[in-house]
């Protein structure tokens, strides 16, 4: 079992490679060569760095395609359109001259348009500030509705998907909001939608709520022909909120410095202390781990987690921050493969910072 496993993986990774990372970086270019008629702008500036800067999270999304290989396109041109709906919505709101929550609500109905496949279009920029995106937005809404139209079991994950966009937005919303009404909103906003969830903080059901992961399974699980709804069922239990949970839990625990510097929310600073802090994190990785041992295709959902401490703990702001700690925990708790991930993408890192120009900051 154990050799059938790395197997397995040896094979997705190969496949990741050389066809789903090719189809993305595709996928971007065509995004980035449409972005050049963007009239306005700002708009223009923010849609390009939402590619140039945030490419790796289309990238990273883009993995689930390699589950479906006879899908593979398809599923590239859904995830990088809709993951790039989010980073340029992102960056809109993190950068907006307004803190006006019914624009951040009008921007990202874009994302509940994107993932409805029969539904209309809206005008986005109602309530914005800057307006004339030369169709760029509306274009990459009807890119991700006709992939869906593709799918054929997407009628059975359709109200799931809904249900965590609309998560997702709610997040978007009240973390962009006026920073006195911030934490809040968000402690509020928990204690109407998350009853099911009552194991966790606040800050730890926003985390899961800021994560597209969940999403991406889904839309890789509908490709299949005769999807069933507990499957359907397994596979959200399994990525909301335990793997979502950790993807966004990680990436605020090495932004902590970043964060306090510009005044920004970040999510890892509520734990009342660091053994608390470092305990509840482990827990993530272990249920994360524990439920997509569980899941169809165990290798691939294994990689996933095991994958994002390597990522995300190979950082140099983890060195910076002094979080070493808290990071050998974590790595421990992912076992073998989240060691492996690690020192991989620190072989990475150190290759890409010297090739960097020594006047690149």
């Amino acid at each position: 079992m154990v050799l059938r496993r790395a197997v397995d993986r040896v094979g997705l990774l190969r496949r990741i490679a050389r066809e789903v990372l090719p189809l993305t970086a595709s996928e971007l270019a065509r995004w980035e060569a449409r972005i050049a008629s963007i009239p306005n702008a700002e708009l223009r500036r923010q849609a390009r760095a939402s590619i140039t800067l945030k490419r790796f999270h289309c990238e990273g999304g883009s993995v689930f395609a390699a589950l479906r290989p006879g899908c593979a396109p398809t599923l590239v041109r859904l995830i990088v359109a809709l993951q790039t709906i989010s980073d340029y919505l992102d960056n809109l709101c993190d950068r907006s001259v307004s803190c006006d929550e019914a624009d951040f609500r009008q921007l990202h109905q874009a994302m509940l348009d994107a993932v409805d496949d029969a539904g209309p279009l809206h005008d986005y920029y109602s309530l914005h500030p800057n307006r004339e995106d030369g169709g760029y937005l509306a274009a990459l809404v009807r890119e991700c509705q006709a992939c869906l139209r593709e799918l054929p079991s997407y009628p059975l994950v359709r109200e799931r998907v809904q249900r965590l966009v609309g998560l997702y937005n709610d997040l978007q919303v009240y973390k962009h909001g006026p920073l006195e009404r911030r934490e809040t909103q968000l402690e509020d906003w928990f204690a109407r939608e998350g009853d099911a969830w009552r194991e966790l903080y606040w800050w730890e059901f926003a985390a899961a709520c800021g994560s597209t992961l969940a999403v991406f399974a889904l839309l890789a699980a509908a490709a299949l022909p005769g999807l069933r709804p507990d499957e359907a069922e397994q596979l959200e239990a399994a990525y909301f909120p335990w793997i979502c949970g950790l993807h966004i839990l990680l990436d605020y625990l090495i932004d902590q410095a970043e964060d306090t510097a510009g005044g920004d929310l970040n999510l890892v600073s509520y734990y009342p202390d660091p053994v608390a802090q470092r305990l509840r994190l482990v827990r993530f990785v272990r249920e994360a781990r524990s439920r997509a041992a569980a899941l169809p295709d165990p290798a691939f959902h294994a990689t996933v987690v095991e994958g994002l401490p390597g990522l995300y703990l190979s950082d140099s702001k983890v060195r910076r921050q002094r979080l070493h700690r808290v990071a050998w925990n974590l790595l421990a708790a992912g076992g073998p493969g989240s060691w492996g991930y690690y020192v991989w993408c620190r072989l990475r890192r150190l290759q890409t910072s010297r090739r960097r120009p020594p006047n690149e900051t």
